[in-house]
This record gives C-alpha cells, sequence and structure tokens, in this order.
C-alpha cells in the first residue's frame, strides 16, 4: 500500500490469486446490482456462486471479464487492472474462456468451425493448426465425431460442450460459467456436468454461477451465497450448503434444496 493510503498496482503475469476483485460495485442507472463485492480466487480453485435470482451472480462473473464495467472497485485478473484505462482488456480476456448459458453458435458453420473462428481470427493461427486444436479440444467434450457437422443436428448438451470446446481452444488460464446448465433438459445437463467435472479435475481454474447444488457439493472447492448485491456467506461446501450460518442461505437452500 502507498503513503496515500491507496493499493498499489499489481504485477502482471502469473500469480497464485488469478482472479481479486476489491470493493466492486455495479449500478445500471438507479437499480445497485453489486454493493462492495471483495472476492479472491486462487489458482486451480472451483469456486461456485450460488443464489437467487436477481442476486447479482451474472453480472459478477462479467465484471471478471469486462462484458460489464464495473460503477467502482477493481478488478484484478492475472495481474492486469482491468478497471485501470490504460489496460489492453482484449489482450486479457484472451485468457479467460467464458460459457453462458446460451450456446451462441453460429449455425452456418460446421461444429468444427465454430470451434476454430475464433482462434484464426483472435489468436491469428493458421488453419492446419486451429484444426489440429480444435479437434483436440472436441476430444477433450466427447465431440471429436461430431466435428463436421451443423449445430441443427445437436442436442443441447452437445451445443453446450461445443461451446465449452470452442473456449478451451483458446487455451484459457481460467473459465467462467454462466448457468450453463439452465437452458437444458433435465436428462442433458449430467453430460455437460461431466465435462465440468472433468475440468475440474485438470486444475482448471473455475467461476462458476449454477443452480446445480450437487456440482457444488462435490465438486467446489469453495461456495458462494450471494443475496441482494452482496457475498452473505462463503466457505467449503461442507459448511455453505451442507450446515450453511447464515439465516438468508439457511432459507434458500430450504427452498431450492426441496427439488432434489
Amino acid at each position: 500500500m502507498s503513503n496515500d493510503g491507496s493499493v498499489a498496482p499489481e504485477t502482471p503475469g502469473a500469480t497464485d490469486t488469478p482472479i481479486q476483485i476489491h470493493d466492486l460495485y455495479k449500478s445500471f442507472g438507479d437499480l445497485e446490482v453489486l454493493k462492495g463485492i471483495d472476492l479472491h480466487i486462487e489458482r486451480g480453485d472451483v469456486v461456485c456462486i450460488i443464489g437467487p435470482s436477481g442476486s447479482g451472480k451474472s453480472t459478477l462473473l462479467r465484471c471478471v471479464n469486462h462484458l460489464e464495467v464495473p460503477t467502482s472497485g477493481r478488478v484484478i485478473v492475472d495481474g492486469f487492472d482491468l478497471t485501470d484505462p490504460d489496460c489492453d482488456v482484449d489482450k486479457v480476456r484472451r485468457g479467460i474462456g467464458m460459457v453462458f448459458q446460451l450456446f451462441n453458435l453460429f449455425p452456418q458453420l460446421t461444429v468444427l468451425g465454430n470451434v476454430t473462428i475464433a482462434q484464426r481470427r483472435v489468436l491469428k493461427r493458421r488453419k492446419a493448426e486451429a484444426r489440429e486444436i480444435g479437434i483436440q479440444a472436441l476430444e477433450r467434450v466427447g465431440l471429436a465425431e461430431k466435428a463436421d457437422e451443423y449445430p441443427i443436428n445437436l442436442s443441447g448438451g452437445q451445443q453446450q460442450r461445443v461451446a465449452i470446446a470452442r473456449s478451451l481452444a483458446m487455451n484459457p488460464d481460467m473459465m467462467l460459467f454462466d448457468e450453463v446448465t439452465s437452458a437444458l433438459d433435465p436428462e442433458l445437463v449430467g453430460e455437460v456436468l461431466g465435462v465440468m467435472r472433468s475440468l475440474a479435475e485438470e486444475g482448471m481454474t473455475m467461476l462458476v454461477v449454477t443452480h446445480e447444488m450437487g456440482f457444488a457439493r462435490n465438486v467446489a472447492d469453495r461456495v458462494i451465497f450471494m443475496d441482494d448485491g452482496q457475498i452473505v456467506e462463503e466457505g467449503p461446501p461442507e459448511q455453505v450448503i451442507v450446515d450453511p450460518q447464515h439465516e438468508r442461505t439457511q432459507q434458500f437452500l430450504n427452498m431450492v434444496l426441496e427439488d432434489y
């Protein structure tokens, strides 16, 4: 910390704490969605964010890769302060894979085309290299045999796995997942969660917004419960999900777990 009390800038590069969020606020007009979030994610950790709709979970996730610009506070990714006007945000984003609720695949492209287009346009990889890396990414999600299919011929679960492969093909240092199973039929959820479990076992740093309590309980290193734009409770899943201490967390889980 400097003499004037401000936080010293982070040093860009590899760090054991690749995501650091300090006193983060985000408003949309008069609506304050995030209210002073402080959060650190260690490298290799799987952190699941749970909470009711409208609690700010997705907005927090989108602030991590600057899809939403914070109103105030700091978001530091791999040592780069995304809230610094001089930060090359696009460069930092290349190390962050993000998978959304909707698959956002290009219908006119094959599966492999969807997995290679960003490689070629953003990373400037040659066609042969992009294709090789794309096939490897599809193998990781169990869909190499679908490389020449078009998205319309795939199930929702398969399309979401292609979306994950597309992110993996960019060689990210960390992955953000925003309710990636909520648009899927129940019988297709397991195949997507299986891919995410495999990534966790490989040591991928993951920040996951989810309503899948079983996944959070069994895979997460840490669970965060958010409500009304604030972190209400956080800790290991056996604490937050199995034995929550805060009354609001208990109320939420009592409602959610009735469905299990």
